[in-house]
């Protein structure tokens, strides 16, 4: 479930959502079954709200979206994909700490755009 700055995406509006952004998006990808995508949750929440207005933050539940999961060859969870002009540009696959997944934030949202 989606917290506060953190929008829920399906297959049917990841591409507005998400590839017509016009702010980088994080992308986490999540099954309701995953301990480490519950665990991982209100890190991305806290992410939402520091970037608000600079960053979109979405989750989209692989086991009720199938397409953009296979579509970016999501193969395991938790798995955050960033995306900047319509490209993901960064991945994280698994548990990382805050501040790991804020420096990749923070890459994605400097002027030069893609994270190393």
């Amino acid at each position: 479930m989606a917290g506060v700055g953190v929008i829920e995406i399906n297959d049917a509006n990841f591409d507005q959502e998400v590839l017509g952004s016009d702010v980088p998006v994080l992308v986490d990808f999540w099954a309701m079954w995953c301990g480490p995508c519950k665990a991982i949750g209100p890190t991305v929440e806290s992410i939402a709200s520091s970037f608000a207005g600079k960053l979109k933050v979405a989750k989209i539940n692989v086991d009720e979206n199938t397409a953009a999961a296979s579509r970016y060859r999501i193969q395991a969870i938790p798995a955050l994909m960033f995306f900047k002009n319509g490209k993901p540009v960064d991945q994280l696959i698994g548990f990382h700490p805050q501040a790991e997944i804020e420096e990749i934030v923070k890459r994605v949202l400097a002027p030069s755009g893609v994270a190393a």
